[in-house]
């Protein structure tokens, strides 16, 4: 249960570090433009990420080998994170 609980930590702390370096993309047109031009590193989906979405990241990040993490957040707690004053579905880290 611990290992679960730091890890969970460490990937908010790893999204917090992207935001402060400015490499988030937030939302789902963004993300899969991301994905399409090659300048995403990852992508992460929110626990209550629409599945149409889904679907739609799925097919890009599999081609491209890109990992996706589900997180154990809301949309409205990943929102939280990422100090925006609206729900995230859907963000990405950049590869630059």
């Amino acid at each position: 249960m611990a290992k679960k609980k730091k890890a969970v930590e460490e990937t908010i702390l790893k999204i917090k570090k992207a935001i402060d370096e400015k490499k988030v993309v937030i939302g789902t047109k963004q993300v899969l433009e991301g994905l399409r031009e090659g300048k995403i590193k990852e992508v992460y989906l929110s626990v209550n990420c629409p599945a149409e979405a889904i679907q739609d990241i799925e097919q890009l990040t599999s081609i491209g080998n890109i990992p996706v993490i589900n997180l154990k957040q809301a949309n409205d707690e990943l929102g939280v994170v990422c100090k925006k004053p609206f729900s995230i579905s859907i963000m990405a880290i950049k590869n630059e």
